[in-house]
């Protein structure tokens, strides 16, 4: 058993570390100290719920319906570059601190609404959960799967919570004017390399 929970969270780790939408804005809520930990929280609730619903069953309903992955993919172009857009405005704003203050005024409902669309308008999460960690999850005797899932989704939860905790340990040195103008350009960066990556992709098919 513990070697079937060790595959699952080996795998599963393996494929979070990768930096992309999801760890972004969750690193970005830690450094700023703003409702990171609830963050963290739905981050690795959703991650269970998508690695749970591909080991149990999912993967076969993404397999037969690829009009939905594209609408997920397209629906995730969007957003992505419109988050980007709105790193880049922030990051080249004459008025930093007020452009700042403006991010931090968000109510706790906008954010978790970035979160949710973040993840769940991400093809890459479905990819995982769905395709690897699903098609892999499936394959086990039944009586070992949950073990393999539990491995899998305890991997999203130290990640996230350990992401979330890392970045507010360092706040006091990444809210400066020069690294917080760094830092959202690289997130205006990630999203706009990763939102490209998916349009081409799917162009391509």
């Amino acid at each position: 058993m513990l070697t079937i929970f060790l595959q699952g969270f080996a795998l599963s780790a393996a494929m979070i570390l990768p930096l992309g939408p999801q760890n972004v804005f969750v690193m970005n809520q830690g450094i700023r100290r703003q409702y990171h930990l609830m963050i963290a929280s739905l981050c690795a609730l959703s991650d269970i719920a998508l690695i749970c619903g591909g080991i149990f069953g999912g993967s076969a309903l993404l397999s037969r319906s690829p009009l939905l992955l594209q609408l997920v993919t397209w629906g995730g172009v969007a957003f992505l570059l419109w988050y980007g857009w709105g790193a880049f405005r922030t990051a080249f704003s004459q008025h930093l601190a007020l452009a700042t203050a403006k991010e931090m005024n968000q109510s706790r409902w906008r954010i978790v609404v970035t979160m949710l669309a973040v993840t769940w308008l991400n093809p890459h999460v479905y990819l995982d959960t769905f395709v690897v960690l699903g098609s892999l999850g499936s394959q086990l005797a039944p009586e070992i799967r949950s073990w393999f899932a539990l491995g899998a989704a305890s991997a999203s939860i130290v990640w996230f919570f350990a992401l979330a905790l890392l970045a507010s340990w360092l706040a006091p040195w990444l809210q400066t004017q020069l690294a917080q103008r760094i830092i959202n350009v690289l997130v205006g960066l990630v999203m706009w390399a990763i939102a490209i990556q998916l349009a081409w992709n799917s162009a391509s098919l």
